[in-house]
């Protein structure tokens, strides 16, 4: 099988996210601010002219917020407020999400390989799971011990990306319901 990559322009690259954050503004106000600032980092990556913001963005200025948002939440959350079986029991909903996620990830793909003639490798269904790139690293990494030659990396970040917009969208749809 011979991997076809298409070439995608700068053009097209600073466009994407404009669009995408058009199209979501118009048909789901309430997910536009979410969606906003993930358009937002890719634009400033992409168009090549805020290179020293980018960088901080991406790097030290990304570490700096996680660490000052787990202090702030972690000083205010003391072990008999956390350790109680609602909280116990979302975690527990979270894994069997992720669990129910991959497997109907996979399944959707075997199926798609049923009625196309151009076959995708099933593990690529099962990136498209989680907001992080951790899901497509983990396909790419069973493609590779099953197959050498087998790289899924950038076949697999397409759904883990296509999961990051849905799941923004999502949660702004849920902000609109419970902000009523």
């Amino acid at each position: 099988m011979v991997a076809f990559f298409p070439t995608v322009s700068q053009t097209e690259k600073i466009f994407f996210p404009l669009g995408l954050l058009l199209l979501v503004a118009l048909l789901v106000p309430s997910a536009a601010p979410l969606l906003g600032m993930f358009c937002f980092g890719n634009l400033m990556k992409e168009c090549g002219v805020v290179d020293r913001l980018s960088d901080t963005a991406q790097n030290s200025l990304i570490n700096i917020v996680t660490i000052l948002l787990g202090l702030s939440v972690g000083s205010k959350l003391g072990a008999d407020e956390f350790l109680v079986a609602s909280t116990l029991g979302i975690l527990a909903l979270g894994i069997v999400a992720f669990a129910i996620g991959t497997a109907a990830g996979v399944l959707m793909a075997k199926v798609m390989n049923l009625m196309s003639t151009n076959k995708i490798n099933p593990l690529i269904g099962a990136a498209g799971v989680s907001a992080v790139p951790m899901a497509a690293r983990v396909a790419n990494k069973v493609g590779l011990q099953a197959d050498p030659q087998n790289f899924l990396l950038m076949h697999a970040m397409g759904p883990n990306v296509a999961g990051v917009i849905g799941s923004a969208i999502a949660a702004g749809i849920l902000i609109q319901f419970v902000g009523n």
